[in-house]
């Protein structure tokens, strides 16, 4: 049984700061050669020879290894710790890409930056382990939903959340000026395939270890070497003592609690009585209760259909099988039982006293609940939600929730269209709200075309509806107010944002991020004044992030919001952004203007198919056609970068333009609050024509340009 809890998936690191970095390295080309063969220039900076252990290929590939997966560890690890990043699920990212920016931007600075990577690192590990953002639990009052207050270990919001964000964007400007530095000492494709081929790499090796249950101390153990052997004999005792602290504390905090990390929480448990409390990221997330002390309370869906034969009952959110013991007790043949979480299954498998998944009775499937239904062939008797949502949002955000698409209308038909005659639908969750309620029993209304039943048992809401109206016997119809909040979407899946508006925390929030943008960027990119020449460049970067943001969230509802689903969608952006970079360093754009009209037919076509309208397809053509529109668009969108960028004059100033574009859109994803992730096309097609009308002069240079003696011919060659 699932009470609170913050079901984030940790975000993937943002493509459109891999791109933007890479291609910086672009218009340096012609700086690039003179640093790899100029004598003088070799030999200055971290990557000479002299003290260093590896060949730059190898030391590039690290580099760019160690960068993302320092930045998902630590969106993995603040997150758990720090509360107030589950209503800001995005803060450690737009952090971490302001920071490789900045690094990128230094990377002809005097002063080198990357030394002081460990000591960075170690600070911001010691300042979240001494003031930590939890639950406190000595209060009676645990944590609300909407407006409600909760009480919290640590300094407040305003305290915490500035100083997570300036540190997490010291910590990756240090290594990202360690990869920018290395970067721009080779030829510019070369450079490509190798910082690709290390961001690939650290997304996978941090998923498998994800996957592995590993703790922190063994993220920290990894990255502590890279950093040792990156440094080389250059390695000082600083270095080294930073290091070492890094591993110390996050060692100590293994060694010291029984947690589990899965690919989506910090479980932590305890003995209570003859049961467990669970909690997630510190938040009370589950009790294993025996089913002989669970009371009538959590079997009031089987009460509602008493004539249900239950054949065979489907559990979507069955955590550590309470609710499958409990439909094992009322007879139950067989059961479907879908968790998202393995840790917790395994939890359930050795801690729950009626041992209810080694019954022969119980299949389980380790998956995406809505993604289930999509995929599933079976009918049911009996469909239960069970306390598979996470109600701690102050209200919806940009960032998907692992239950985001399972309370949609669209999910509510999917679950309906799995029911055999007669069949019943139940959820049940402590809603606390009386309008979030109301919406979701309105959404049940609207898709069963009755009202559903409504039971408040001890605070616990269960609402029950049936395909067949007679084969109900309900106790109180639900009554739908005249303020009843329509139900959500798949293309605006935020089930707790009472109305389509950006909460006022968030703007004041988003705006906060910014103004730090803006004062950040300035230093290291030159005055603002210089970047109007760029404004192209700053839509472009805007445009593209909301581009990601938008695939991210087709491919989640396509085959779920899993970890590995996400993961696999971030190494797919990756190679789509080299196979373009490939492609622009040998195919000259004669007129660039051609590749603006095939980026708008790439965002119409995305357009005219609705993601939602490939659920019907089976798993390997939604595949291929998903492939198709989501990833044609990124293609086409880093021709159009590609061309553009190694033809400024002035690549700092440019990639500050591109940069500060890119924090924008990363600000502008929560437009989707209030028009839908759909409509994030229509802005995208929207910044595109503004960097297009605002880079005219530019496109009739290049398309003017004669092709030997061209930065694009020497590029190609």
């Amino acid at each position: 049984m699932t009470s609170d809890q913050t079901g984030n998936v940790a975000p993937p690191p943002s493509a459109t700061r891999l791109r933007a970095r890479d291609t910086l390295a672009m218009v340096l080309g012609r700086d690039v050669v003179r640093a790899r063969d100029d004598p003088d220039t070799a030999g200055s900076g971290p990557e000479s020879a002299e003290g260093v252990l590896l060949p730059l290929g190898l030391r590039l590939f690290l580099l760019s290894f160690l960068m993302l997966f320092v930045e998902l560890a630590l969106i993995r690890w603040l997150g758990a710790l720090v509360l107030y990043l589950s209503y800001f699920s995005n803060f450690v990212l737009l952090g971490s890409f302001l920071g490789i920016g900045i690094g990128f931007l230094r990377a002809r600075s005097r002063v080198n930056l990357f030394p002081w990577a460990p000591v960075a690192l170690a600070l911001l590990i010691i300042f979240v382990r001494l003031f930590p953002v939890q639950v406190d639990r000595a209060q009676t009052q645990l944590l609300f939903f909407g407006a409600g207050k909760f009480h919290a270990t640590g300094p407040p919001t305003w305290v915490t959340l500035p100083c997570v964000f300036l540190a997490v964007a010291a910590v990756m400007a240090t290594i990202g000026e360690g990869v920018a530095r290395t970067f721009v000492r080779f030829r510019p494709l070369d450079a490509y395939r190798l910082d690709i081929a290390g961001s690939i790499a650290g997304i996978a090796a941090f998923t498998l270890l994800a996957f592995l249950d590993a703790k922190p101390v063994v993220w920290a153990v990894i990255v502590a070497l890279i950093l040792l052997l990156l440094y080389g004999r250059r390695a000082g005792l600083l270095q080294v003592a930073a290091a070492l602290a890094v591993v110390g504390i996050l060692w100590s905090e293994s060694v010291s609690s029984t947690d589990i990390w899965s690919p989506y929480y910090r479980i932590s448990y305890a003995k209570a009585g003859d049961g467990y409390h669970i909690a997630a990221n510190g938040i009370p997330h589950q009790d294993i209760v025996p089913v002989r002390k669970m009371g009538k309370t959590y079997s009031i869906p089987y009460m509602r259909a008493p004539g249900d034969p239950l054949n065979n009952v489907l559990i979507i959110g069955a955590g550590t099988g309470d609710d499958v013991a409990n439909a094992l007790h009322m007879g139950a043949k067989h059961i479907d039982a879908v968790e998202i979480d393995p840790e917790l299954y395994q939890l359930g498998s050795h801690l729950n006293p009626d041992h209810p998944y080694q019954s022969p009775r119980v299949s389980v499937h380790i998956n995406d609940g809505r993604a289930f239904l999509e995929q599933a062939h079976s009918k049911y008797d009996m469909i239960l939600f069970a306390l598979p949502d996470s109600l701690t949002l102050v209200a919806g955000q940009s960032s998907l929730r692992l239950e985001s698409y399972l309370f949609t209308f669209e999910a509510v038909e999917a679950a309906k269209a799995h029911l055999n005659p007669g069949g019943l639908f139940a959820m049940y969750n402590y809603y606390r709200t009386t309008w979030l309620r109301d919406r979701l029993a309105n959404t049940l209304d609207v898709a069963f075309g009755q009202a559903p039943c409504i039971d408040n048992p001890n605070g616990l809401t269960v609402l029950s509806v049936s395909v067949s109206p007679s084969a109900t016997h309900c106790g109180t119809v639900w009554q739908r107010p005249a303020n009843a909040i329509a139900p959500a979407t798949d293309d605006h899946p935020f089930v707790y944002l009472d109305g389509n508006s950006i909460p006022g925390l968030y703007l004041v929030t988003l705006g906060l991020i910014l103004l730090a943008s803006i004062l950040l960027v300035r230093p290291a990119s030159g005055p603002y004044r210089r970047m109007t020449g760029y404004a192209d460049l700053f839509f472009m970067g805007a445009a593209f992030m909301l581009l990601e943001t938008k695939n991210i969230v087709q491919f989640a509802l396509l085959f779920g919001t899993t970890w590995l689903v996400n993961a696999l969608v971030m190494a797919g952006v990756l190679v789509a952004v080299l196979a373009a970079v490939e492609v622009s360093r040998h195919v000259v754009v004669r007129r660039p203007a051609l590749l603006y009209a095939a980026l708008l037919a790439a965002l119409v076509a995305a357009w005219a198919v609705p993601p939602e309208s490939l659920l019907t397809l089976s798993p390997l053509p939604r595949f291929a056609v998903a492939v198709v529109i989501a990833f044609a668009p990124i293609f086409v969108a880093n021709m159009v970068f590609a061309q553009r960028f190694r033809t400024t004059g002035d690549s700092g100033t440019a990639f500050g333009a591109n940069l500060l574009g890119a924090i924008l859109g990363g600000v502008l994803e929560y437009l989707s609050l209030i028009a839908g992730y759909r409509w994030l096309l229509v802005v995208v097609a929207l910044l595109y024509g503004l960097a297009f009308i605002t880079g005219r002069g530019h496109l009739r240079a290049v398309s003017r340009e004669a092709p030997s003696g061209s930065p694009m011919a020497e590029a190609a060659r």
